[in-house]
């Protein structure tokens, strides 16, 4: 709709002085889009009519100027209006306003706290509320994160049976205080008791199997149709990863709802589900969800964010730091996660917040220990052996793995929801989700590697093998005696068992790469990290174990010979799922800095940075060649989100005029008077058109624009003034001067809306190059852009005309429409190209040339150009 495509351009009143009393170059650069605000003699005499004229009754002044004898009523709209300024729910804000209002503000503040202690509490207050927010934000995410992890490993395990001493253990604490356990069968306890057992009183044969087969099913469906009910019935926007959403937020979006209480509520309680469901999916993504959830609700408490969108992206920021913090037990890496990956406006003090709430979320999730390991994630692991540089050879083939297993997910998973969008499939969630979790859940169970909750099985494969280890991988059996016990040498041959284990690892990869990608986009909470990684770590085990087992029969092979002799610790295939879990999740998300810092953090050693760069810098490299977006990119685009990417280049050669609209056989152009329109035309304006904003004239005649008024604030001010303000009627004139028309003494009072008028709207000529266009959009977080010819309003440029000329570009098709050209002067200014003299309406519209010759690259071209190009306007008269 033209509704979604108007994205206005706000306005600080006093804007001069915002920028002149600018503490930091920071504030003077945010404020950049607000210093064309200058105001001369002869600009306010031409603007603002006839201030003093002997026939107006309603004739009014600014500042400190007397107010005319005639009215001594209080001008309501020269105080804040309420409702004016806020935004209404899928619509962007605006960055520019909003840093103005949060400057004054502070202004406010410090010209106050002088007066009284009052005041200079109230200062401190608002100093220290940003750090107040993050560290709750913090609190709160690092007490959830530690909840949902207790409840999913209890819940995961609930499928495979239940601890009788205490229901409320999972496998592992039922068998803490047992004395019956053994080395190898650490696991087995009386206390512990599988379904099979419970229900036909046999632990082991083909009854107890099928028994614990169909218990598992049973219980994966009902976690999953519980999950997908809740969501569906109370909180529909807790479903998938929610951070693509997050990205289009912290760009400066609103959707109401996604971040509130009841979000929070119902995607925390559907991650435990989802997660104990077994489906192919991670709880890391949508815990920053949850962390942003927190954050926003926070936020609410101090009037500094609540009421101002962009600082409340601020502490959104902070708070995605501390969901990446808590997901992976990372401070540093969530911090820059949120730099990185999901941030649009990341200020210093930003950063220095986010850090803080890394820090205090990552600090009460270790309080919790939910693993009881005293670490901060279930796969904490230490490598002692060294790398070596042969070795960046397999690590780069890994990389090459991770990317163009990412290239394939991206395209299979769009592909998949694409066609969920377009079909009847998708009309029905639960089914979906049903249908998958019973394919899951049946074909995972008979493999112990999908069968386990998926971080247990990146724990295993990054585990590197010891005494203390009975998992198949490590069956290793012993040069000296045959037997199973370990010896001083990792290095040796492996036995049947460790055979076995590599043919289910390569089923449990082609099975993670089928599901993940019909498993991610489901309606509940799914994120992709967990998958990604579980798939990269077991190809690495793979690639691990075939080098390791390269290196014992082939030591004296030139590319061992010298580092690997007989009996040394040489490779380590815990390492290599380590290198190939970054590279999977560089391929999917392109993350190459926090990705690398997040792993670095897992494994606590600075000695393989080295290799995690070079798997994750050729991950990316590798899935960039076939496209550039990362997943949660792709998803924006195909949700429709109006998100400019600052990754993406700009390099085709269009101009303004060729994306601005109207077009040819688009409504002409709405345009306001500056004092000619009474209410009622306002008013029918308003009603017969569905723009979210207009642009404002100085007359019919004149067509030189004075600013931009948003639609949502015209109406609330009418509104408004027929509440407050007595003498509003239907033939009150409007006007968006500072003094009030001259008009006959029995007219109805006049309003003015000044007040709402941006005197300041961004705006560019019919020749810019879109490329410099879209770089202004980018950096300053425009919603639209007014084009112009000698100040003249041809058309607008809004967010949603550069993401679908962005889009058309991409895809090598034909223009939106015919490139519009200016008329050269053949006939009379009164008359078009033809001949026929033009209709007399106040609108602007471009004059299309069809004559041959005329276009860009036709023949005589270069001579017609020289003619006088004009713009005609629409009521005779021309430029």
């Amino acid at each position: 709709m033209e509704s979604e495509q108007l994205y206005h351009r706000g306005y600080c009143r006093n804007s001069y002085n915002s920028i002149a009393s600018a503490s930091s170059d920071e504030e003077l650069l945010d404020g950049a889009g607000v210093i064309m605000d200058f105001h001369t003699t002869e600009d306010d005499n031409l603007l603002d009519g006839d201030a003093a004229s002997p026939g107006s009754n309603y004739a009014m002044s600014n500042g400190g100027g007397a107010a005319s004898s005639t009215t001594h009523l209080l001008d309501f709209l020269e105080e804040p209006i309420p409702g004016v300024g806020t935004y209404d729910d899928f619509h962007t804000i605006d960055w520019v306003r909003e840093k103005c209002k949060d400057r004054e503000r502070h202004r406010k503040v410090n010209s106050k706290k002088k007066e009284s202690a009052w005041e200079f509490t109230k200062s401190l207050y608002d100093a220290w509320s940003g750090w107040l927010v993050v560290t709750l934000t913090g609190l709160a995410s690092g007490a959830l994160a530690g909840l949902i992890d207790i409840a999913a490993d209890w819940m995961n395990d609930l499928k495979e049976g239940v601890c009788l001493s205490a229901m409320w253990f999972n496998h592992e604490q039922c068998c803490w205080t047992s004395n019956e356990t053994t080395f190898a069968e650490r696991d087995k306890c009386p206390q512990w008791k599988s379904w099979a057992e419970l229900i036909l009183g046999q632990a082991e044969g083909p009854g107890s199997y099928i028994m614990n087969y169909f218990m598992y099913i049973y219980w994966a469906l009902s976690f999953a149709f519980l999950a997908v009910c809740l969501v569906k019935v109370f909180a529909p926007y807790a479903c998938g990863s929610g951070i693509p959403e997050i990205k289009t937020i912290l760009s400066g979006f609103i959707i109401r709802g996604y971040l509130g209480k009841w979000t929070l509520m119902i995607k925390t309680i559907t991650l435990v589900l989802a997660v104990a469901s077994g489906l192919s999916l991670g709880k890391e993504g949508p815990l920053v969800h949850v962390a942003c959830c927190c954050g926003n609700i926070f936020s609410y408490l101090f009037p500094k964010y609540s009421k101002n969108e962009a600082k409340k992206r601020e502490v959104l920021s902070a708070a995605s730091a501390a969901g990446v913090s808590v997901a992976f037990g990372a401070p540093i890496g969530g911090v820059l996660f949120s730099l990185e990956e999901v941030s649009y406006y990341f200020p210093l003090k930003t950063l220095w917040r986010s850090f803080f709430a890394a820090l205090v979320a990552a600090f009460v999730l270790r309080s919790i220990n939910p693993f009881g390991n005293s670490r901060l994630v279930l796969f904490y692991v230490e490598y002692h052996t060294p790398w070596y540089l042969f070795e960046l050879i397999p690590f780069i083939l890994l990389g090459v793995f991770g990317g163009l297993w990412g290239a394939f997910f991206i395209r299979a998973n769009i592909a998949w929801c694409r066609r969920r969008k377009s079909t009847r499939f998708g009309k029905y969630p639960v089914l979906e989700v049903i249908l998958v979790a019973a394919i899951t859940a049946v074909v995972a169970f008979p493999n112990p590697y999908t069968r386990q909750n998926t971080s247990e099985l990146i724990k295993e494969l990054f585990t590197d093998c010891g005494p203390l280890e009975t998992s198949q991988l490590c069956k290793y059996r012993s040069q000296m005696n045959g037997s199973k016990a370990f010896t001083d040498d990792p290095n040796q041959p492996a036995e049947p068992g460790v055979y076995s284990a590599m043919w289910q690892l390569c089923l449990a990869l082609i099975f993670k790469i089928i599901m993940t990608i019909f498993t991610f986009g489901l309606k509940v909470p799914s994120g992709l990290f967990i998958p990604s990684m579980a798939i990269g770590a077991i190809a690495g085990r793979i690639v691990g174990i075939a080098v390791e087992q390269l290196a014992y029969y082939h030591h004296d092979w030139f590319l061992f010979k010298e580092w690997c002799e007989v009996g040394a610790d040489c490779i380590t295939p815990g390492l290599y799922a380590m290198v190939g879990a970054a590279a999977c999740l560089g391929g999917v998300t392109r993350m190459t800095v926090s990705l690398v810092v997040i792993v670095f953090e897992l494994t606590g050693g600075l000695e393989y940075i080295v290799p995690l760069m070079a798997a994750v810098m050729t991950s990316k490299w590798v899935g960039d060649a076939f496209g550039r977006e990362g997943i949660y990119e792709a998803h924006i685009r195909l949700n429709g989100y109006p998100f400019l990417d600052a990754k993406e280049e700009f390099t085709h050669t269009t101009l303004a005029r060729e994306v601005m609209r109207p077009r040819r056989n688009d409504p002409p152009l709405a345009v306001l008077t500056q004092d000619d329109l009474t209410v009622e035309e306002l008013q029918s304006v308003i009603n017969e058109t569905s723009y979210n904003g207009f642009p404002v004239i100085v007359s019919k005649e004149s067509q030189r624009l004075v600013g931009f008024a948003l639609r949502r604030d015209i109406t609330i001010a009418i509104e408004n003034a027929r509440r407050k303000q007595e003498g509003i009627l239907l033939n009150s004139r409007v006007y968006f001067t500072q003094h009030a028309p001259s008009l006959p003494a029995d007219s109805p009072r006049p309003l003015k809306l000044r007040s709402i008028l941006d005197m300041s709207p961004f705006t560019v000529t019919d020749h810019t190059p879109m490329e410099i266009v879209v770089d202004i959009f980018r950096k300053l977080g425009l919603r639209q852009c007014l084009v112009t010819h000698n100040g003249i309003v041809l058309g607008i440029i809004t967010k949603k005309n550069i993401l679908e000329h962005l889009e058309e570009l991409k895809q090598h098709t034909e223009p939106l429409a015919t490139s519009w050209y200016y008329h050269k002067k053949r006939h009379p200014p009164s008359h078009g190209a033809n001949g026929k003299p033009r209709s007399r309406v106040h609108h602007v519209q471009l004059i299309r040339s069809f004559q041959d010759g005329w276009g860009r690259g036709g023949e005589g071209s270069d001579e017609e150009d020289e003619e006088e190009e004009v713009v005609c306007l629409l009521n005779g008269s021309n430029l």
